[in-house]
């Protein structure tokens, strides 16, 4: 067995590989680079390494290392891209580790590149050793934008296994629900006219107005209707978050668009709201008499919710001292969940320092972290 770089050396590496993925085109990277250098580390400890572009995107691609054959096993997953980042806002170099204050900084430490060197850490002491069942570790390409690596798994069927842990940031705390996301544009056209006479135009802004009004009505009953005290915020949300409409004060406005998300609870459908919401849409634009428009800016994320009883989730209730929690943000649970896997969300660092400047991971969540991730292999692939 060929020894593995130090913690701190794959993840300097990790980070000093940009990496970002983003909707918009000129800030996008891809991620080919960081999968060739996880396999580059896994394949000397007998990982069967598979990089596999994104369909269209040669430079972003998944990466399947498996050790050991057979059925079921235990998936270790991450996604290796970054969300962008402004250098200004940071006190040193964002590709760049800096170890400081008992914490490690750079772009990914927490979100989620650090749990990579965990991950592998875990897995080398298992290389010698004869598993009953696979270990696979899973990274993954475009997370922090589009899922499109996720959902190319789930086109592909693999991989296979029986349990899965995706190593986001929740400070080792279990994590068995979360909210979907989706986010939505409504774009209503107008008809300009000189402002001194409203018959002159149909004025966009104000049809916006009367959706807005329907859609926080919209609001009020879905909360009313759907409760989970499991969350902290034990109720479905819809943020109204940029708008923007006409040109001039003495001018009719012809244009006007919303951009909004829903997160939504598990048991609800993210099809089904955006269905009732574009019902509502489409009240406003016949009364109106006007062309009203609404798209996904993104795909969305299903909710996730992993069963109370899961073998997964007991482990890590035991190993932690946690009981299973919720959270808000959105992952790749849900897809590895239509894999047919058991799906746990656990991992060092915390989600309040993730897509912030000087973002960092505490150098004392690193070796807890290694041995709960052990043990679960343990139980699951020896």
């Amino acid at each position: 067995m060929s020894p593995i770089p130090k913690f701190t050396t794959m993840l300097a590496e990790l980070i000093a590989i940009p990496s970002v993925s983003s909707t918009q085109p000129a800030l996008d990277q891809g991620n080919l680079p960081v999968v060739e250098r996880l396999a580059q580390w896994l394949s000397p400890l007998g990982f069967r390494c598979e990089i596999l572009p994104l369909p269209g995107k040669a430079h972003k691609a998944n990466l399947i290392a498996t050790l050991g054959r057979g059925p079921g096993g235990l998936v270790l997953a991450g996604h290796t891209d970054t969300v962008p980042y402004d250098d200004s806002r940071w006190q040193h170099d964002p590709l760049t580790l800096k170890e400081s204050e008992q914490r490690y900084y750079g772009l990914g430490s927490c979100d989620m590149k650090g749990f990579f060197p965990v991950a592998i850490s875990a897995a080398a002491e298992f290389v010698d050793q004869r598993l009953k069942a696979p270990l696979i570790i899973l990274a993954t390409a475009d997370e922090e934008s589009s899922m499109a690596g996720a959902e190319a798994l789930v086109e592909m069927g693999r991989p296979q296994a029986r349990y899965a842990l995706i190593g986001e940031p929740t400070g080792m705390k279990p994590i068995r629900q979360h909210k979907s996301i989706m986010m939505e544009s409504i774009v209503v056209l107008g008809q300009a006219g000189h402002s001194s006479n409203p018959a002159l135009g149909n004025n966009a802004m104000e049809a916006m107005h009367e959706v807005i009004s329907r859609l926080l009505g919209y609001r009020e009953q879905l909360q009313k209707q759907h409760i989970n005290p499991g969350f902290a915020i034990e109720v479905p949300t819809l943020n109204l978050g940029c708008i923007h409409g006409g040109d001039n004060p003495n001018r009719i406005c012809s244009r006007c668009e919303l951009h909004f998300d829903a997160r939504l609870l598990p048991g609800m459908s993210n099809d089904s709201v955006r269905q009732q919401i574009r019902a509502i849409v489409d009240a406003v634009a016949r009364e109106r008499g006007l062309d009203i428009q609404m798209h996904s800016l993104i795909n969305g994320v299903e909710a996730y919710m992993e069963r109370e009883d899961s073998a997964l989730i007991s482990a890590a209730e035991q190993l932690t001292g946690h009981r299973a929690q919720a959270v808000a943000f959105a992952t790749e649970a849900p897809y590895l969940q239509q894999l047919g896997l058991e799906t746990l969300v656990m991992g060092p660092g915390s989600i309040d320092q993730a897509h912030q400047p000087d973002e960092y991971i505490e150098l004392a969540s690193i070796e807890p972290c290694i041995g709960v991730v052990r043990e679960l292999i343990k139980r699951f692939c020896l």
